[in-house]
C-alpha cells in the first residue's frame, strides 16, 4: 500500500466502522419494509430515509461540496485524499448522530418528519457516498459551479418537499413554528 492510497483505505474503514456502529445501536441493514428500493421518495412516511435514495440523498451531496469548500480554504496543504478522509470521518460521525435516540425524537417532535425512525444502514452507507460524489464534483468544477448545485437543489427540494439541508439544520437547531406550518402545507 503506498502513502499516497492510505487516506482512501482509511476513509474505507471508517465507513466500515460506521456500519458497525449503526448495526450495534439497533439499525436495520434494509428497510422494515423488507426489501429495497432504488427511490425511496415517499416523505414523510415511516419507509423515509429507508431505502438507497431519497429527497434528503441531495443534502448530503451537498455536505461533500461543502465540506470540500471548507477544507479547501483551511487546509488545502493537506493532500485530497486526507481531505477526503477528514470529510469522510465528518459525515459518518453525523449519520451515527443523526441516527442516535435523541436526534430521531427531535426530528419527529420539531420537523414535519413525524414518521422519522432514523435511516436504515443501506440508506446511511448511500448518504455518504453521495457526499464523497459532491467532495470529488467540487474538486473538478468550477466555484460558481458547485455555486449554482448547492443553491439549485436546495431551492428544488424545498419546492418539492418543503425541506431541505438549509431548513433541516434550521429545524433541529432552532425550531420554528412558522416554518413547520408552511413544511405541513399551511
Amino acid at each position: 500500500m503506498t502513502k499516497r492510497a492510505l487516506p482512501y483505505w482509511i476513509s474505507l474503514a471508517i465507513l466500515m466502522a460506521m456500519v458497525v456502529i449503526l448495526y450495534l445501536n439497533g439499525r436495520n441493514l434494509i428497510c422494515p419494509c423488507g426489501y429495497v428500493q432504488l427511490w425511496g421518495g415517499n416523505v414523510p412516511t415511516e419507509q423515509s430515509s429507508q431505502h438507497l435514495i431519497d429527497w434528503y440523498t441531495p443534502s448530503h451531496l451537498l455536505h461533500g461540496i461543502l465540506f470540500y469548500g471548507i477544507l479547501w480554504l483551511f487546509a488545502r496543504r493537506l493532500p485530497f485524499g486526507t481531505r477526503l478522509a477528514i470529510a469522510v470521518a465528518v459525515e459518518v460521525a453525523w449519520e451515527i448522530v443523526e441516527n442516535s435516540a435523541w436526534v430521531i425524537e427531535r426530528y419527529r417532535t420539531h420537523t414535519v418528519s413525524f414518521d422519522y425512525n432514523g435511516d436504515s444502514i443501506i440508506n446511511s452507507l448511500v448518504d455518504v457516498l453521495a457526499m464523497v460524489l459532491g467532495f470529488f464534483l467540487a474538486s473538478r468544477i468550477p466555484v460558481w459551479a458547485s455555486v449554482a448545485i448547492v443553491i439549485g437543489f436546495e431551492v428544488l427540494t424545498m419546492y418539492l418537499i418543503r425541506d431541505g439541508l438549509a431548513l433541516n439544520i434550521l429545524m433541529l437547531v432552532w425550531p420554528l413554528d412558522s416554518v413547520l406550518q408552511w413544511q405541513q402545507g399551511g
